[in-house]
């Protein structure tokens, strides 16, 4: 969607500036938002788009003010009143106020590392054959979507050239809506940095973008 996640190429921001030896949390609630979202998403209730498309369906203003777990965790709170398995008035206080419903899957502390290490795999079997080749000239769709989608605004009419194929996988767009996971082929795109920024980029930078097969058309 075009929400204030995608800041790719917009000025105004600033650089980007790391932190020196940056921890992986900067608190303990931190921690436990990151834990209950793996956790939560491990129920079943939802896909992984479709808890993107929650942080992403937050207003511009607090997106843009909130710290990168604060999104996460009020990403969370969407989904849980969305599903009925909050209240407003649970959140608010913090704890139980009803019998809590029914969850199909229940992460266990001891499966924890098991899980993690397996991940969550997009990719599928097909027996089609993908439209694009290595090297091929293609140009990124422009469109405008209310709902969730991983193309980038600055990339959205410009021309690039196929890198590498990665595989059939998940199409985010669609099992963010509920629709299924659609699967299709998922191409790594090369876009030069004069066609993204025009005569302010460099003639020896470039951007590579992972674009699914519906973004794309033969240029």
């Amino acid at each position: 969607m075009n929400g204030a996640q995608d800041l790719g190429g917009m000025h105004g921001f600033g650089p980007v500036e790391p932190e020196p030896d940056e921890p992986v949390f900067h608190a303990a609630w931190e921690r436990q938002s990151f834990a209950l979202t793996l956790a939560m998403g491990f129920t079943g209730q939802w896909n992984i788009d479709a808890s993107r498309h929650a942080r992403e369906s937050l207003p511009p203003a607090e997106y843009l003010s909130s710290s990168y777990y604060r999104i996460w965790a009020r990403g969370l709170e969407t989904l849980l009143l969305e599903r009925g398995l909050v209240s407003e008035e649970e959140l608010a206080g913090g704890k139980s106020l009803n019998n809590a419903g029914k969850i199909a899957r229940i992460l266990m502390a001891p499966d924890v590392q098991k899980v993690l290490a397996h991940g969550g795999p997009a990719e599928r079997e097909t027996n089609s054959k993908p439209v694009f080749a290595e090297g091929a000239h293609v140009r990124a769709i422009n469109m405008n979507p209310a709902g969730h989608t991983r193309l980038p605004r600055y990339v959205r009419g410009k021309r690039g050239i196929v890198e590498r194929i990665h595989g059939h996988h998940v199409f985010p767009d669609a099992n963010a809506r509920g629709d299924g996971e659609c699967p299709r082929w998922l191409y790594s795109v090369r876009f030069e940095a004069g066609e993204l920024w025009g005569p302010d980029g460099r003639s020896s930078d470039a951007v590579f973008v992972d674009l699914w097969e519906s973004y794309l058309n033969a240029e």
